[in-house]
C-alpha cells in the first residue's frame, strides 16, 4: 500500500516487463454529496460544464463513458443508504498522470488505468498517477480513515417548519414541511424517528417525491432525503417542500418523535453561490437540533473488511473510541479532537485480532456510551 501521501516503490529485477495497476475500493461515499448532484445538473444542462476531464470521470458512477441523469440516479441511492456501493464502479479509478485527455468528452476514449514498463532496466521515479474518488464532483473527499462531517463553515441555516400536535394511538397523521427563506439549490439529511412511536406510511410529493427519499433504513428509525436542481428555487413560507404520513403507534408530541441529523445521510443545503448550509428543524416556532451526545451501530454489522462506526457530540471536544473483545482485552485505541455534530471512523479488519462479538466504547470528558458489534472471517 502507499504512505499517506500516497507514494510507494517497488524494489523489482531488472530486464523484466511489468505493469502497475492501482486499486483503491473502499468507503464509496467518501466525499458524495447532493452538491455533487447539483454540479452534474449544471453541467449536463449547460449551466456550468466541466472544467477538468477528471470531473467527468468522478461523475461517470455508472461506467458508460457519458455523463447522464442514470449517473445521478446512481450516485443519489449511494446518497440516500439504498445502496452502499456502485453497481458498475469502483469507488476510486486512477489514471496515469501524464495521460493528456481528448477534447471535447475525456470518456470518449479508454483512457489508461495502468502503467507498463517492458524490459525495466533503469529505475522509473515518475510512474505517477491521478486518483479520481467516484461520485465526488467537487474534490472533497478525505483520503484518511476519519471523517468530520459537521467541522464546517457555514454561510447560514435552512430551518424546515412543521406544526408540533398531539398524536394519538392508531391516527395517521400528515406531517407538512416548510421551509423559512427557502432559497437553494440542493439539500440533503437524515430524518430521524421514534420507530416505537410512528410508523411511516408513503410520502406526498411536494417539491421533492418519493425519489429524493430513502426507506432502506426504517427499521432503524431513520428516512434519508436528498434533492437538487441545478440553479435555486425559491419558496414561500408555506409552500409544501414534502409531506410524510405516519401512524401513531403510541401517544406522544410530535416534537419528541421527529429531528434532523447526519447520523447517515449528512445535513446540509447550498445555496445559489454554492454557500453551504446547515439544516435544522422547527416546531411552532422552537427550533430543534439533533446535537446530542449519542453513539450509533456500526455499520456494516456484522463486518469482514472495514466498517464505519458513528457517533454525534453535542459540542466540540476530545473523544476515546476503545474496542475491546468479550475478555475486555483492548483490541484498538482511537483517540482524537472532534467536531459538534456527527463524526465517524473507519476501523478495518487488519487493524483487529480475533474475531467474533467485540465491544466499542466512547468516551467523552462528560459521557459515554457502550455498543456491540461483530466481527467476521
Amino acid at each position: 500500500t502507499t504512505d499517506i501521501d500516497g507514494a510507494f516503490n517497488f524494489n523489482v529485477p531488472a530486464g523484466d516487463d511489468y505493469t502497475l495497476t492501482p486499486v483503491k475500493d473502499v468507503d464509496p461515499l467518501n466525499g458524495v454529496t447532493t452538491f455533487d448532484l447539483v454540479l452534474i445538473s449544471k453541467h449536463i444542462l449547460g449551466v456550468q460544464p466541466f472544467s477538468s476531464p477528471y470531473q467527468w470521470i468522478a461523475a461517470d458512477a455508472n461506467r458508460s463513458n457519458t455523463v447522464t441523469t442514470f449517473d445521478m440516479v446512481e450516485i443519489r441511492k449511494l446518497i440516500l443508504f439504498i445502496n452502499d456501493e456502485f453497481t458498475n464502479n469502483t469507488s476510486w479509478r486512477f489514471v496515469d498522470k501524464d495521460y493528456s485527455f481528448p477534447a471535447g468528452n475525456p470518456l470518449a476514449v479508454e483512457f489508461p488505468e495502468v502503467i507498463n514498463f517492458n524490459n525495466l532496466t533503469v529505475d522509473q521515479l515518475a510512474a505517477d498517477f491521478v486518483a479520481v474518488k467516484i461520485g465526488d464532483v467537487n474534490g472533497s473527499a478525505s483520503t484518511d480513515n476519519f471523517n468530520t462531517v459537521e467541522d464546517r463553515n457555514f454561510a447560514g441555516k435552512l430551518v424546515f417548519a412543521t406544526d408540533d400536535v398531539k398524536v394519538k394511538a392508531g391516527e395517521t397523521y400528515t406531517v407538512d414541511f416548510t421551509a423559512k427563506d427557502f432559497n437553494v439549490m440542493g439539500y440533503q439529511f437524515t430524518l430521524n424517528f421514534d420507530r416505537n412511536a410512528l410508523e411511516f406510511v408513503e410520502v406526498v410529493p411536494g417539491l421533492a417525491d418519493a425519489s429524493n427519499f430513502g426507506f432502506a433504513l426504517l427499521d432503524e428509525g431513520a428516512i434519508t432525503t436528498s434533492w437538487n436542481t441545478d440553479r435555486a428555487v425559491k419558496l414561500n413560507a408555506d409552500d409544501i417542500v414534502f409531506s410524510l404520513v405516519f401512524t401513531a403507534k403510541a401517544d406522544g408530541q410530535l416534537s419528541d418523535l421527529l429531528g434532523i441529523s447526519s447520523r447517515y445521510t449528512v445535513a446540509e443545503a447550498y445555496n445559489g453561490s454554492s454557500e453551504l448550509l446547515d439544516i435544522a428543524l422547527e416546531f411552532n416556532g422552537t427550533t430543534s437540533d439533533a446535537a446530542v451526545f449519542e453513539l450509533y451501530q456500526n455499520t456494516p454489522n456484522p463486518f469482514a473488511g472495514e466498517t464505519v462506526i458513528g457517533f454525534t457530540l453535542p459540542e466540540a471536544t476530545s473523544a476515546t473510541l476503545t474496542i475491546t473483545d468479550v475478555s475486555g482485552r483492548v483490541l484498538k485505541v482511537i483517540e482524537g479532537d472532534f467536531a459538534k455534530g456527527y463524526n465517524q471512523v473507519v476501523v478495518k479488519r487488519s487493524e483487529l485480532a480475533g474475531s467474533g462479538v467485540l465491544y466499542y466504547q466512547l468516551d467523552t470528558p462528560t459521557d459515554t456510551a457502550t455498543r456491540k458489534m461483530i466481527l467476521v472471517d
